[in-house]
């Protein structure tokens, strides 16, 4: 079945249709890349260690329960409050579009339909904006 099909079946989670496990590492590999590299990640870059290897996992674990399939991040972490779990960084306007700059580049070379990946950057842009309200004070 082709993404194109599982993507109109309305039976399928955004984990299937993100291509399960597999899926989920390819766009935080990609994700990552474009923080490794882009001028404009630098700051948030800074914020994360120089070895991103948990970091990594981290990210694919919550991306999978947050996308309905196995909560990876719960099983091996615990239960997760992401404002909570960026509080230390100081985190604005800039910082949140950075990130979002990262994931909006990692999710365009995903081989998802256009309509998933507009979905899927809209659905991450609001714990996104989230983190940021919480760490200027605004919430």
């Amino acid at each position: 079945m082709s993404l194109d099909e599982q993507e109109e079946r309305v039976d399928l989670t955004p984990y299937q249709v993100a291509g399960e496990l597999a899926g989920i590492i390819k766009l935080v590999d990609e994700f990552y890349l474009n923080m490794d590299t882009l001028p404009e990640a630098k700051t948030i870059r800074n914020m994360h260690p120089a070895d991103l290897a948990e970091s990594r996992k981290k990210l694919t674990y919550f991306l999978c329960g947050w996308l309905g399939g196995p909560r990876l991040f719960q099983e091996h972490y615990g239960p997760i409050s992401i404002p909570g779990a960026h509080k230390r960084f100081p985190i604005g306007y800039e910082e949140r579009d950075a990130w979002l700059l990262c994931m909006q580049r990692a999710i365009t070379v995903q081989p998802y339909s256009d309509q998933f990946k507009d979905y899927l950057f809209a659905a991450l842009s609001i714990p996104a904006e989230r983190v940021r309200q919480v760490n200027t004070g605004e919430v």
